[in-house]
């Protein structure tokens, strides 16, 4: 189906299924309120066949552009009907399933995640080592009854929801850093994992740390090849800098809007409005040709750090006006929508840091892109 095609049969359903598709909460909700608003929705569009859209038909899509998949996102979240981070893990770990896992497992795996009936997670950060992946400690050790998994991850979203993990462990040697690191697949109901939630400074459990104890793993569970683990890495980190960007500023692009609507006269400062609007639009120029090189099929990479760097500009410029237009009652209020407020600028905060921080981005941006200084 062409976009423009798309767009118009989007539109109507989600017209038609208005009053289904809606939470049944006000302003933000729970973080259970949430991940059950998103499985709803994620399994509506599914069997309406929107969310198979955009993805191969051997993985259980129904082909066309990933410019489907980046409009599905970006109305769904324009009507407040999922939270943008949370719909958007689909378009960072599903591809790596779908290019690195055997044909039959991503053919009955991916379906699951699409389609909501499966949480999936992400295992990548480790305490003392954050992103740099290169100094990853948590190890699998190669035995007759499978892999071996013993080590901790932190800051792994959603993983007390989740069935599933794409999990990056150690299976060369510390000195090889980059080249004895292996991606695994992995049941999150296996013995020996471990999941304690994190509490955020916003208030919620979005974050966890995650234990493995000698937990064991399938032989046939790797992703690509043993100890080729970093270029999967490479290849999954710009998925999350693309479409996944593209969802959240159309998040962003509502809530502006809705601050300058509930703000009363003469409070915010034009010129405050006037830089964080430049500020989103820059970015939705920029991720828009993203979104337009991934659909020629061309290879994402070290770029997409700019992606990153724009939209948590953007994104911290947009809740800094929260105080300005809103005052004390988003600061002291308990009714929901000014909880939502208070949450939601809090959480902006780590914009520059979740995802690689706004330093390490620079860093790339300079060495790699600039070639300004040492690239290592």
């Amino acid at each position: 189906m062409e976009l423009d095609a798309f767009k118009v049969a989007v539109d109507a359903w989600l017209d038609e299924h208005e009053h289904e598709l809606a939470s049944d909460y006000e302003g933000g909700g729970t973080l259970d309120q949430q991940v059950a608003q998103l499985r709803k929705v994620m399994g509506m569009a599914y069997a309406a066949g929107f969310m198979r859209m955009g993805w191969p038909e051997r993985a259980g899509g129904l082909g066309g552009s990933n410019l489907l998949r980046a409009y599905l996102g970006e109305v769904l979240t324009a009507r407040d009907l999922v939270e943008a981070g949370f719909y958007s893990l689909p378009e960072v770990l599903a591809p790596t399933m779908i290019d690195y896992a055997p044909e039959t497992l991503a053919a009955e795996m991916v379906p699951k995640l699409l389609s909501g009936e499966e949480i999936w997670c992400q295992g990548f950060s480790e305490p003392g080592t954050g992103s740099n992946l290169g100094s990853l400690a948590c190890r699998a050790t190669h035995t007759d009854a499978g892999w071996r998994i013993n080590g901790q991850k932190v800051w792994t979203s959603l993983a007390q929801y989740a069935q599933r993990c794409v999990l990056l462990t150690r299976t060369g040697t510390l000195e090889s850093a980059h080249r004895g690191i292996t991606a695994m697949f992995i049941d999150m109901d296996s013995p020996g994992i471990t999941v304690r939630p994190i509490e955020t400074m916003h208030g919620a459990e979005e974050f966890c740390e995650v234990f493995y104890d000698d937990v064991v793993v399938p032989l046939d569970r790797v992703l690509g090849e043993v100890d080729g683990g970093w270029s999967i890495a490479m290849d999954l980190l710009p998925y999350e800098r693309s479409t996944a960007l593209w969802h959240r500023a159309s998040y962003l692009h509502r809530r502006l809007e809705q601050l300058v609507s509930a703000a009363p006269a003469g409070t915010l400062d034009p010129t405050g409005v006037g830089e964080a609007t430049q500020l989103l639009w820059a970015f939705r120029a920029r991720s828009r040709a993203t979104q337009r090189r991934l659909a020629a099929g061309e290879t994402l990479g070290s770029e997409t750090s700019i992606d990153k760097v724009l939209v948590a500009t953007a994104e911290q410029a947009i809740f800094e006006l929260v105080g300005e237009g809103l005052g004390p009652e988003v600061a002291t209020g308990d009714d929901p929508v000014s909880a939502r407020w208070r949450a939601e600028f809090l959480y902006s905060r780590a914009a520059t840091i979740y995802g690689g921080s706004a330093e390490i981005q620079r860093n790339i941006i300079a060495r790699r892109l600039l070639a300004l200084g040492d690239d290592r």
